[in-house]
């Protein structure tokens, strides 16, 4: 006589199952989980426990009183930010700098990367990336620093130049109209050398049969980099762009406010900096972190809508 299992007894069954085998791939990688597990600990003390001083974006916070004892003022910082005449100054600063960093920084490390690929001399290629590396291992304060020594009016030696040409003098620090250009140029020194290894390494992953196979129909090497190599690492700049664009009011802090200056505020100040001032400076602890709370939130949603319109289009997002 058969036995007739009911559906709550099968589907309890199933997950019994399924968290045998799940428990099965952990012991069998065990040592993998362990290494894994140091950078799991580092997101959750740094990254999620934090999450947790949220809270007084809610509250008018007061250090004395702690976060128990402050009083609770639900949406009063996002109106006053949402109300604030610098707000509307500080959001079109941020997104004309992160435009810049997508439209003009982002392709630099892919079509460097592309470049170096295509040289056969294997001392020089070494020797260009090496050089092109080196300037992401130097803080923005250094960076900057250069900078202001290369492009001052007095002793510069780029007014040097322009004023050796029988043009005047130009005052790249001050100038507003200059700070733009200034910022995005020091991202293109400062990171596109780091940013192609990912490329390249994506590179080295494609088939070199199909390379053979586009020479062999006449392909030059152009042709090659356009339909074989592009096409093998789109789904790796896909992904970065995804992460970059979830970064759409982050910029970071440090390179901005070192540049920052009272005469070119009006298009330098971004979020990053007003929170420091509002923050830190201020005092004005719950204030500054609504502001903040209002950039993670951006950035999840661009985050989510761009790999959305990623699998929208048949590409591979960031899950």
């Amino acid at each position: 006589m058969e036995t007739t299992i009911s559906p709550k007894q099968e589907k309890r069954n199933y997950k019994k199952m399924r968290k045998s085998e799940l428990w099965k791939r952990i012991k069998k990688n065990k040592l993998i989980y362990l290494m894994i597990l140091p950078g799991l600990l580092y997101f959750f003390i740094y990254k999620y426990l934090p999450m947790y001083g949220l809270i007084i974006s809610f509250q008018e916070y007061k250090p004395y009183l702690g976060i128990s004892g402050s009083e609770w003022v639900g949406l009063e910082h996002f109106k006053r930010l949402f109300a604030s005449p610098d707000f509307w100054m500080i959001f079109k600063n941020t997104l004309i700098l992160f435009g810049l960093q997508i439209f003009v920084y982002f392709p630099i490390p892919i079509i460097l990367s592309l470049m170096l690929n295509e040289v056969r001399h294997s001392f020089f290629k070494k020797g260009v990336q090496t050089l092109v590396y080196i300037p992401h291992f130097m803080s923005w304060v250094v960076i900057v620093s250069i900078s202001y020594v290369m492009l001052t009016l007095d002793g510069g030696i780029v007014n040097a130049i322009i004023e050796s040409l029988g043009f005047e003098k130009i005052n790249f620090l001050l100038n507003e109209d200059w700070f733009r250009p200034m910022y995005i140029l020091q991202v293109i020194w400062r990171e596109a050398g780091w940013g192609t290894i990912i490329f390249l390494a994506a590179i080295t992953a494609v088939d070199p049969q199909l390379y053979e196979a586009a020479r062999m129909d006449g392909a030059g090497r152009f042709r090659q980099m356009w339909h074989i190599t592009l096409p093998a690492i789109r789904n790796v700049i896909i992904v970065l762009l995804i992460l970059k664009i979830g970064d759409v009011l982050e910029l970071g802090f440090e390179h901005v406010y070192l540049l920052l200056n009272s005469s070119n505020r009006n298009v330098a100040e971004i979020f990053d900096t007003y929170v420091y001032v509002a923050g830190l400076q201020q005092g004005q602890f719950s204030y500054s972190t609504a502001v903040g709370f209002f950039k993670g939130a951006v950035g999840l949603i661009m985050v989510v809508f761009a790999n959305w319109l990623a699998k929208k289009f048949n590409e591979e997002g960031i899950y």
